[in-house]
This record gives C-alpha cells, structure tokens and sequence, in this order.
C-alpha cells in the first residue's frame, strides 16, 4: 500500500509501514469498506496531522484517543472537527482553559488546523473508527503505529513538549525521554473529568514558557 503521507514522515516511519501489524491494519481496514462499513476519518485524511505537521516541524505532541464517529466530524487532528460542525464538549473545555489561562476569546468553530501547521502533531491513538461505534479500531493495530511515532519524536528530536490529557494519554510517558522533553499532565478535558485538573492547568502558558526558553517560537493559540 502506498501510505499518502508526508515525505518527512515517510522517511521516519518508512520500517514501520513494512510490518506485519501494519500490512494488517490495511487489510482490515479494506475488508471493512468491502463490506459497506463507513470509516472515519475519510481515507485522504487518515494522516492528515503528519502531513499538516511535518517532523522537522513537530514542537508539541497532543494525544488523543479515538477520531470522532460522527459523520463530518473527524479529519486526522485529535480534538478537532471539520469546518461547520459544533465543537464538542471536550474542545470547549480546552478552549475555556485558554481563555483562563491567556485570555484568547473562545472560538465559534473547531478546526484546528491552525495549530497543527504551526508545529502541533495532534495524534490520536488510533487513526481511524467505524462510524457510530467508538472504539471500534482500538485493537486492529493502530496503537503499535503510534507508539512509535511517540517514540520516534523523543528520540529523534529534542524540545518537544508532549500534553498528556487523561489517563489514556499519561500511558503514553513510558515512551518519552523526559530528560530532553517537557510531559505536561492533566485530567481529560471531558465534561466528566475537567474539574479534576484540567481547568487551572495553564498547559498553554506553560508549553509557550518552554519552547520561548528552548529558543524555539510560541505557539499562536488563537483561531
């Protein structure tokens, strides 16, 4: 299978797509659309956070769980959805957060492209799901995928700063060189949870402090 991705990332995963897991995730992947199955996100957006974010780019890695299942929703960024879709509860969390942690206004849309091309790979765990059914992909290989791109960025770059919303994400830091990267921790930003330790967190300020301070440029988190 020829994977649309973006060159650099092409080079850095290019041992991954020759493996056996990943040979099988496509052939599941085929058997469900042959069978009348609709998958999101559409496939021309499967990779689409590599190929908005390129690795020499990545400064942030924001993980997510699961694409949207709804129709129109997802489009290969964690947390966001197309243009013309209502944020979700979770992303009106994060963008409540910013407002109290930096002062942006809260947006009326919730495509985050804007954050993606300036160095936010926003990887969810799994790059796909069966349409109304969360979950759905979690164990047809994905996350031997992007385990390792977590784990290709810690040790191939240095700087980065990993956000870790949710107990899912914060099993992610066993793959992280925290000795030359900043993991950031909170509670998810879902209704259930915010209140735990999402809302107060500043992991926008603070994420900006560490890249000012390893010379790199701020995120612009307005949209």
């Amino acid at each position: 299978m020829e994977v649309k991705i973006g060159d650099s990332w092409k080079q850095i995963l290019r041992d991954e797509f020759k493996k056996e897991y990943f040979t099988e995730i496509v052939g599941y992947l085929r058997i469900e659309k042959g069978s009348g199955k609709t998958i999101y996100p559409p496939g021309s957006l499967i990779f689409n956070a590599f190929n908005l974010t390129p690795f020499d780019q990545v400064k942030v890695v924001l993980i997510g769980q699961d694409p949207y299942h709804g129709a129109g929703q997802a489009h290969g960024l964690c947390f966001s959805v197309q243009d013309g879709i209502k944020p979700p509860p979770s992303l009106v969390n994060i963008y409540k957060e910013i407002n109290n942690d930096i002062g942006l206004p809260i947006p009326k849309h919730g495509n985050l492209t804007r954050w993606a091309q300036q160095g936010v790979l926003m990887l969810n765990a799994s790059l796909t799901v069966r349409a109304g059914e969360p979950m759905s992909h979690s164990r047809i290989g994905w996350a031997d995928f992007t385990d390792s791109v977590i784990r290709k960025v810690s040790e191939q770059k240095k700087g980065v700063v990993f956000l870790l919303w949710g107990k899912f994400a914060q099993a992610k830091q066993e793959l992280i060189d925290e000795t030359k990267h900043q993991v950031l921790k909170a509670a998810h930003p879902s209704p259930y949870s915010a209140d735990s330790g999402f809302f107060g967190c500043r992991h926008f300020s603070k994420t900006n402090e560490y890249l000012t301070k390893e010379g790199l440029d701020p995120i612009d988190w307005s949209l």
